[in-house]
């Protein structure tokens, strides 16, 4: 596996700079890449724009770069779990630029694929749509959003192969897949290696996106809201 690190430190070691995009994978505490998380955190870097769904919760995931005062811009979808990263946004201290969700994963998507650029009419007539062209296609309007190309992408996926093939669990498939076509470099933390090749009906992720694997550190998993129902 060349393409196989010891640690997530020597995954990352040369790619962090002060300044630069990280997009990153995960949907609240489920599909983090939480050992590349720590090695951003660790490493010191400042000035950093964050892609992500959200910033974690308050002392786990992204929220361990806001308490460091390492980041100064998000574009995020969601807000509201994370406490301090509320407070930042109101204090003027980090600037948010808020997306809608799935405008959000698809300009990660174009950035992957080349597309410099798309129409949607998700946010048309609302501060979503402020500054960006508008277009009418079939009587409608449409607001043009621009592609998303990150620095490093960090990326945690549950099976990896020699080649760098990805597949996902459950809902840890998230944002992972479209993180993990953005970056100008593609950082993997995986669960599981396999030695063997995935059946490539299964791949989700194809290697030739990766560029960096390290096996996960075991740990237990955290949940962000744990909820339950009477059995029946």
């Amino acid at each position: 596996m060349s393409k196989l690190r010891s640690s997530a430190a020597e995954a990352l070691a040369g790619v962090l700079e002060d300044g630069m995009t990280i997009a990153v994978g995960g949907f609240g505490l489920c599909g983090n890449p939480n050992d590349l998380i720590e090695v951003v955190r660790d490493s010191g870097v400042t000035g950093l724009t964050v892609v992500s769904n959200n910033m974690g919760v308050d002392g786990k995931g992204l929220g361990l770069l806001l308490e460091n005062q390492q980041v100064t811009k998000v574009i995020a979808s969601y807000v509201g779990e994370n406490k301090l990263f509320a407070e930042q946004y109101l204090d003027g201290t980090l600037t948010v630029e808020f997306a809608p969700q799935g405008t959000l994963s698809e300009r990660m998507r174009a950035g992957g694929a080349g597309i410099a650029a798309f129409y949607t009419r998700a946010g048309v007539g609302t501060p979503v749509a402020e500054g960006k062209p508008l277009a009418e296609f079939d009587g409608k309007t449409y607001v043009q959003e621009r592609a998303i190309v990150a620095d490093v992408a960090l990326v945690h996926a549950h099976t990896a192969d020699p080649a760098g093939n990805l597949v996902y669990r459950s809902s840890a498939r998230n944002f992972n897949p479209v993180v993990a076509t953005c970056g100008k470099v593609t950082v993997v933390e995986v669960e599981h290696l396999s030695e063997e090749y995935l059946d490539p009906e299964h791949v989700v992720t194809p290697g030739i996106y990766v560029d960096r694997l390290v096996q996960a550190r075991p740990r237990v998993k955290d949940i962000e809201k744990r909820t339950v129902r009477p059995r029946g």
